[in-house]
């Protein structure tokens, strides 16, 4: 199914070049869209919101909200097993996040002067989560992720919008999801009108100060353009994940972890950098009798032929080379001594150390964030963490014996930049 390219320098430029530009369109047409209906939640509100749940959900809603005893009655009737698995998960995503907590600092000089920097928490943050289409189930471990850091930081009001059910309810998982993860209120709104809700406000919706969540393309364009009025968490691509490996990987469990992001849909991009021929035609026959298995084969099947690659290196130092251009979402390291090459990844949004930390052990359970940097954006952007629901607020407190010994300076970068009345706001304090 996938042709092995050889690192001669060349071809593996061409591949990458094919493989970034797949997270690169915009579709002028869903912009346009996406436009209007933000245009229209903003001028009519609750109106705009019932119309669209008519027209996309078939159900004619007449509140938004969702009641406590709906959520209680989800919490009370999931399968006791996802919710064990669902509490010891945010356990984990809790104790981890609550490392990434920062202190406030004061910086008292001898001189008088006070310098410091306070971090507060947003006031109020908007979760977005999809209610699960053609078949699949809600993604639970999107409430959790989202979630739980903004608790940890502090955030006193949380609120989620999902999509409605025939019922008029979300999805009883997410439910018991939002319940775990202590989210204060939902609603049942979708799509981009949802996000418009969270960043306008609406009769029922309370405007945010930042929305996140994974979505659809609608509701990833609506985020693009609200950013700015609103924070967001970033703007998500397609799904992709990087493999490299050498002689000791199991070819069995390298095609199941490429098969792990191929399901995602059909633009997921799945990698594999390998020092091993061998290694390689293997994970290919593998490749095809899992697949065969797979429920979503069709979807898997069409990111491979499109976005899926095999390259061979000579080393594994040229492989996270080549990777750290990539920038991968996901970056696993299947290969003899793994902790050793750790140092040399400079560009990855996680990174999967060994034979036994396969990708879904960070989507779902770790503790770590999955809301992870794509299309190379690793470069440049970081993890979902406490950080992007915190603020920081810097203060500073000059004496006049202080200001005094900074004057001349100030006044000379205030004159070398015209600025004179900047240079002005000093001098007149000792005139």
């Amino acid at each position: 199914m996938i042709p092995i390219t050889l690192a001669d320098g060349v071809q593996e430029k061409a591949l990458f070049a094919k493989l970034q530009a797949r997270a690169a369109e915009t579709d002028s047409k869903v912009t346009e869209i996406v436009q209007g209906i933000l245009a229209n939640v903003r001028q009519n509100g609750d109106t705009a919101l019932r119309e669209y749940a008519e027209c996309f959900d078939h159900i004619r809603m007449e509140s938004f909200a969702v009641p406590q005893e709906a959520i209680d009655a989800a919490v009370v009737s999931l399968d006791s097993q996802l919710r064990s698995s669902m509490e010891n998960a945010a356990r984990n995503i809790t104790d981890f996040h609550k490392r990434q907590l920062r202190q406030s600092f004061v910086d008292l000089r001898p001189d008088g002067t006070i310098l410091g920097q306070r971090f507060k928490a947003l006031r109020r943050v908007g979760l977005y989560v999809p209610g699960g289409t053609g078949g699949s189930t809600p993604l639970v471990s999107s409430v959790l992720m989202n979630a739980l850091p903004a608790k940890v930081a502090g955030v006193p009001e949380l609120v989620m919008c999902t999509p409605p059910g025939k019922d008029g309810l979300p999805a009883p998982a997410l439910l018991a999801a939002a319940a775990i993860a202590g989210v204060d209120k939902v609603y049942a709104v979708g799509g981009a009108q949802a996000i418009a809700a969270m960043v306008y406000g609406t009769e029922s919706i309370p405007k945010a100060d930042k929305v996140v969540g994974p979505g659809n393309i609608f509701v990833a364009t609506a985020k693009k353009l609200l950013y700015g009025l609103v924070d967001i968490d970033m703007i998500a691509g397609p799904s992709e994940i990087l493999v490299i490996a050498d002689e000791t990987a199991n070819p069995a469990w390298l095609a199941a972890d490429l098969l792990s992001q191929a399901e995602h849909d059909k633009l997921a991009s799945a990698v594999l950098l390998c020092t091993s021929r061998a290694i390689l035609e293997a994970t290919a026959a593998e490749l095809e009798a899992q697949l065969a298995a797979l429920p979503r084969s069709e979807i898997a099947a069409e990111a491979l032929r499109n976005y899926g690659a095999f390259v061979l290196f000579q080393n594994v130092e040229a492989a996270i080379r080549y990777a750290n251009l990539f920038a991968p979402e996901h970056l696993e390291l299947c290969v003899r001594n793994p902790m050793e090459l750790l140092g040399a990844i400079e560009n990855a949004g996680s990174i999967f150390l060994g034979h036994y930390s396969p990708e879904p052990v960070g989507d779902y359970y770790a503790g770590a964030n999955h809301v992870l940097p794509t299309g190379g954006t690793a470069r440049f952007f970081s993890p979902l963490s406490v950080d992007d629901f915190v603020r920081k607020t810097q203060f500073i407190s000059y004496t006049r014996e202080a200001l005094a010994a900074a004057k001349e300076d100030i006044l000379t970068l205030a004159a070398a930049e015209t600025l004179f009345a900047h240079g002005n706001a000093v001098a007149i304090r000792f005139s």
